[in-house]
């Protein structure tokens, strides 16, 4: 697939690099592109990033990316998938700035023609992309309104190492609001373990 990245930070660099080892075309999109050379990746300008993609991945900081997709505009966006893995957090990250919604909803409500589906934002960016890194099985969630956008980005999340075993659907885009508000959760769990390379598993009762 065509796939456009916006952001050109830790995470969209990973992703990028995941997708494209994978065999994806991948494009990472900036405000200033002439100023993000020497990435070791294809960057261009929003609009051309939009244009390029097939599925674009939001992985700009969650205080801006309702207003960067503005930028982009609603017709640029309409009928494509979205994938956002991002988190609006504050400077010190202890407030999300979206604390009685999600971020995931609010890009779902200003942008309705285009297919959001909420994933990978309960994990470390080099977790993102090397899920074998860790000791054992751990799970990845997937919230979104639209059912084929969901196959299609778990198709994607396989080609980045997590296998459908792995994946988990919990719904609608409203379901977003849990996976992000992990986020606090994460920062103590990081705090505690002196380390970010972790997930979460879902386990469940044993049979019988």
């Amino acid at each position: 697939m065509r796939i456009g990245l916006l952001g050109t930070g830790n995470v969209a660099r990973a992703l990028a690099q995941g997708w494209r080892a994978a065999g994806h075309d991948v494009l990472l999109g900036s405000r200033e592109p002439r100023e993000r050379t020497g990435l070791g990746l294809p960057v261009a300008g929003l609009d051309e990033t939009a244009a390029h993609a097939e599925a674009l991945v939001n992985a700009t900081p969650g205080t801006v990316s309702v207003g960067l997709l503005h930028s982009i505009g609603q017709p640029a966006l309409a009928g494509k998938l979205l994938i956002d893995v991002g988190v609006g957090l504050s400077d010190d990250y202890t407030e999300l700035s979206h604390p009685n919604r999600s971020l995931g909803e609010q890009i779902q409500e200003a942008f309705p023609a285009t297919c959001v589906v909420k994933t990978l934002c309960t994990m470390d960016s080099t977790v993102m992309i090397a899920a074998d890194s860790l000791d054992g099985p751990s799970t990845v969630f997937l919230s979104g309104d639209d059912a084929e956008a969901k196959r299609t980005t778990g198709r994607l999340l396989t080609d980045l190492g997590w296998p459908p075993s792995s994946q988990l659907d919990i719904g609608g885009i409203t379901t977003a609001r849990g996976q992000e508000h992990f986020a606090l959760l994460f920062m103590g769990i990081a705090g505690g373990l002196g380390a970010h390379a972790f997930n979460i598993n879902v386990v469940t009762r044993a049979a019988g």
